[in-house]
């Protein structure tokens, strides 16, 4: 079972958490706080930091969609 999705929208990209675990994740490393957050727990992060979010994401036994 997949704990989140990735949107490419171009500039940016969503990472949308589909399990709790997923949600736990951010809550911990991105922060609801940390930067402009208007879909949490959906993250809106930059195209040129995504790579390195999911990797982690990945790393940690998050498996993505």
């Amino acid at each position: 079972m997949a704990d989140f999705s990735v949107n490419d929208q171009g500039s940016i990209v969503l990472i949308e958490p589909v399990s709790q675990a997923a949600v736990d994740w951010v809550e911990e490393f991105i922060g609801q706080d940390n930067g402009f957050q208007p879909y949490w727990p959906t993250v809106v992060i930059e195209h040129r930091y995504a790579d390195d979010v999911i990797e982690g994401m990945i790393s940690d036994g998050l498996e993505p969609a």
